[in-house]
């Protein structure tokens, strides 16, 4: 194969001056430090996609993915009617009522506060994965009032697992719900309270969930709460989830005023805001590894100008031009740059694959046993093109050295 005389000069400039080396030090050195910073970048950014994605699939394993309600806060009347037409929107897959409170959960050990919810038993599992979730009991506890061998006639209730050890309760034990919202008296509005019984208990691997979480019956909800046939709003599966901006506007487009439909990226807009902030500044902050070994590379083709200098005037006095001789040490940025590029990505690759089957968590403190890792074929090309990109700009100072060098000045005293 001929290769142009450009590429043939360029690719043996980066070899070393000794026979029994294939390759310079210093080219060695730039490739390893490009190497690097590509598989730093790609492990990076594969365990904080993965970290993203699994704490996305935590929340919408537990929440759902569009909910609507009133605008004012008000309770929905009309619920029953108003899920069927919900449901009846092109690409949403399921809807079900439901019960939004904050109350005081106390056992004979301690209390909590935490958010009731009140859910429709038989359709809840087909908009989140509570009943995937539950680790005892099952949901249908929540709508038997009696408790398998004994005679109370306690209302279920499903709790997380981290609620259950804090409160010191088991399957079966007794909690009091207290509501400040309660009867009004003379001495003013009382707090209400009512006994349950630990009918489930629940693992979602989110703490926040799991501490402060707690299920009923939407029936039982709506009696303790005095809100009689109404709910707190609709919880919504949709078959896209990055489609559920557009599917909550064509909900809100017809169910019409006053209700008010949001996806779960507007619901935990700041969490997931700071994700992708973070993400991206530690791309940007990775790039600088890549950044500095351009560096390496710059020094590396300066001192191959500065010791070729008399083989660059002879070939200018040959007859060859400025942009030939730019084109020769381009050339060597770039093979520098791809190689490293190149080398790094299968080793990034390597870094993840370790990382998933070596390294654990420890179970007491963490809710993962494995690091999660997600690698986009994006973020791949991202850094790619951005590593070959660097070291290309590199060489623009070397190859102007290099053009702008006098035939006649450099080869005087030789």
């Amino acid at each position: 194969m001929n290769l142009p005389y450009e590429a043939f000069i360029g690719l043996r400039y980066l070899r070393a001056k000794r026979r029994n080396r294939t390759i310079s030090f210093n080219t060695l050195i730039s490739m390893i430090g490009v190497t690097i910073g590509v598989a730093a970048l790609i492990a990076t950014l594969g365990i904080m996609t993965g970290f993203k994605e699994d704490l996305q699939s935590k929340i919408l394993g537990t929440n759902s993915h569009i909910i609507v309600t009133t605008r004012t806060g008000e309770t929905i009347k009309d619920y029953a009617a108003l899920t069927d037409k919900v449901a009846a929107v092109p690409e949403v897959v399921a809807a079900t009522p439901f019960i939004f409170k904050q109350v005081l959960l106390t056992s004979e050990s301690g209390s909590h506060g935490v958010v009731l919810r009140g859910i429709d038993v038989r359709r809840e599992p087909t908009v989140t994965e509570i009943a995937k979730n539950l680790r005892a009991g099952r949901l249908e506890e929540l709508e038997h009032a009696r408790s398998p061998g004994s005679p109370s006639l306690l209302p279920g209730m499903i709790i997380g697992k981290e609620l259950a050890l804090r409160l010191g309760v088991f399957m079966g034990d007794r909690l009091n719900v207290v509501s400040p919202v309660g009867p009004l008296t003379a001495l003013g509005m009382l707090p209400k309270v009512r006994g349950y019984r630990v009918a489930g208990v629940f693992e979602s691997g989110m703490y926040e969930y799991d501490s402060s979480l707690v299920y009923v019956s939407i029936k039982q909800a709506q009696e303790f709460f005095n809100m009689g046939n109404t709910v707190t709003g609709i919880e919504v599966k949709v078959a896209d989830i990055f489609a559920a901006d557009r599917i909550a506007k064509a909900i809100e487009h017809t169910i019409g005023v006053p209700y008010w439909a949001r996806d779960w990226m507007k619901l935990n807009k700041n969490l997931f805001s700071a994700l992708k902030l973070e993400k991206f500044m530690m791309f940007i902050l990775l790039v600088l590894v890549v950044i500095v070994a351009s560096f390496n590379i710059v020094s590396t083709l300066t001192m191959i100008v500065v010791e070729k200098h008399r083989e660059i005037a002879i070939l200018k006095a040959m007859g060859a031009t400025g942009q030939a001789v730019t084109r020769i040490f381009m050339l060597n940025g770039l093979v520098i740059g791809i190689v490293g590029t190149v080398i790094g990505i299968p080793l990034g690759y390597s870094f993840c694959w370790a990382i998933q089957t070596f390294y654990t968590l420890p179970g007491d403190v963490y809710y993962l046993s494995r690091i999660p890792v997600n690698i986009k074929i994006v973020d791949v090309v991202t850094v790619a093109v951005s590593a070959i990109t660097i070291t290309f700009l590199a060489t623009i100072h070397p190859c102007r050295q290099a053009a702008r060098l006098d035939p006649a000045e450099a080869i005087r005293y030789e």
